[in-house]
């Protein structure tokens, strides 16, 4: 096995023992982008000199026994919403080209205070504004989308061309092209990780996370990125914390995990269900109790989520919008004008939907520990495709589709984590995602723990 197909856990432990050494492992990942990227693009910029010179750093310092925990020496990718002092933050659009950081973002500051290895920086859909990703393709099926708008991110961990990665999620961002890539995504609870340094989307949506390929690395990453800062109003004044994961069988005797009995199987491909089902019976064969439970004001899902996100979005915008309107991307820029057409009280009401909806989800994990439900109805469509045929005679658009799963979890701030279960007949992944209390990242990544314990981590076609 090369040193690029390595688990974060896996790679973080060669190098403790000192059998690899943080340069080896950043020449492997910068060989394995040389050999694939040109065909997925995962990268908007790459730095591999000060990739390298980070590299040696961490050798050095490892060497004189200045080890600083599992991330040092680890190579690394960050969306490209999220500045990294001295590199562009285009947020893969031409009204940012000019762009240029001046200083570290709060989690990029923290990532190279645990020793990271920054590579480059990932494409994302064009301001985080779309769950395609269209400039690249998918690990998997390169006629196929990355999913988004955490697209490059995912790619490259998927690809090994990074160890991990950190992705932005407003909708699905992170847990979309996780689920579409075979890959572990985490959302966490709503101001858990600080978003200072992050060009926003949607403040009152947007959450920084981590992708990686196994629910033990995203527990490392996490780790490292929790924790308040004065700049980002809405971070939780928590202290640092560690998430570690029990050893072991799996056992999850005691966890209550929540069975939807509407909603999240309702229009969702039938291999998708199948395999979430399976999963369900799993989790019921490490002692967990499978408990049905029915998703509360379902129909107003997708009208908060966007009458959320759209006038957010908007004013985020407003001077570009009206000095540079021909630099964004087509299908950007009409979400962005559609978000001046939502008045003051519609957005209000979609404040008060939030309210509702969260009090009614917090209700419900009365009853239950974790949510366990598809990620996106589907797996990966074609590149060309834009909407989806129902067997129920409906349809609706491929973005609709994706974020219809995700949605809740942003609206409620809940923290969620996508995990693979599974592929369809064309072998493309399938996602189940766990969704829990506010700040109980602990009980869900305890549960895919559990489960990955019995399901290696899926790899991609070279």
């Amino acid at each position: 096995m090369e040193p690029f197909e390595l688990t974060l856990a896996e790679a973080a432990a060669a190098v403790e023992e000192r059998s690899l050494s943080p340069v080896e492992l950043t020449e492997s990942v910068l060989g394995r982008i040389d050999a694939v990227e040109e065909r997925l693009q995962a990268y908007v910029t790459l730095a591999g000199e000060t990739a390298r010179d980070a590299a040696a750093r961490a050798e050095r310092e490892i060497a004189a026994d200045g080890y600083r925990g599992p991330l040092h020496g680890m190579p690394f990718g960050l969306k490209d919403m999220i500045d990294a002092a001295g590199m562009p933050t285009t947020a893969s659009s031409r009204v940012r080209a000019d762009h240029l950081a001046q200083a570290d973002s709060a989690v990029a500051g923290r990532l190279s205070a645990a020793g990271g290895v920054l590579i480059g920086k990932t494409h994302t859909h064009e301001f985080a504004y779309g769950l395609t990703t269209p400039q690249t393709r998918n690990a998997w099926d390169q006629d196929r989308i990355a999913g988004g708008s955490s697209g490059g991110s995912a790619v490259a961990v998927a690809a090994g061309t990074a160890t991990f990665a950190l992705g932005t999620d407003t909708g699905g961002s992170i847990r979309v092209p996780a689920a579409l890539n075979g890959l572990v995504g985490l959302k966490p609870t709503y101001g858990l990780v600080p978003r200072h340094g992050v060009v926003a989307l949607s403040w009152s949506l947007d959450h920084v996370g981590p992708l990686t390929r196994t629910v033990q690395d995203a527990a490392l990453v996490l780790s490292a990125l929790v924790g308040p800062v004065p700049q980002d109003p809405a971070s939780l004044r928590t202290a640092p914390t560690a998430y570690p994961l029990p050893p072991g069988d799996g056992d999850l005797t005691g966890l209550r995990v929540g069975i939807p009995v509407n909603y999240y199987f309702d229009r969702v491909a039938p291999e998708v269900e199948a395999a979430v089902r399976e999963a369900h019976t799993q989790l019921a064969d490490m002692g967990a109790e499978l408990v049905e439970v029915e998703i509360p004001m379902t129909r107003y899902v997708q009208a908060t989520q966007w009458g959320l996100m759209v006038p957010e979005a908007t004013a985020s915008h407003e001077r570009t919008l009206r000095s540079v309107p021909e630099l964004y991307a087509p299908d950007v820029r009409i979400l962005l004008e559609a978000g001046e057409l939502v008045s003051a009280g519609d957005y209000l009401r979609a404040q008060r939907s939030r309210t509702l909806m969260r009090q009614a989800w917090l209700s419900m994990f009365d009853r239950i520990d974790v949510l366990a439900a598809p990620t996106v109805p589907m797996t990966a469509t074609k590149t060309d495709q834009t909407s989806v045929s129902w067997p129920d005679g409906s349809t609706e658009s491929v973005s609709d589709a994706y974020v219809r799963l995700s949605a809740p979890a942003n609206i409620t701030g809940l923290p969620s984590l996508s995990l693979p279960v599974g592929r369809d007949h064309a072998g493309l992944p399938i996602g189940m995602q766990l969704i829990g209390r506010p700040l109980e990242e602990a009980a869900v990544l305890r549960t895919g723990h559990a489960y990955e314990t019995a399901h290696p981590c899926m790899r991609p076609p070279a």
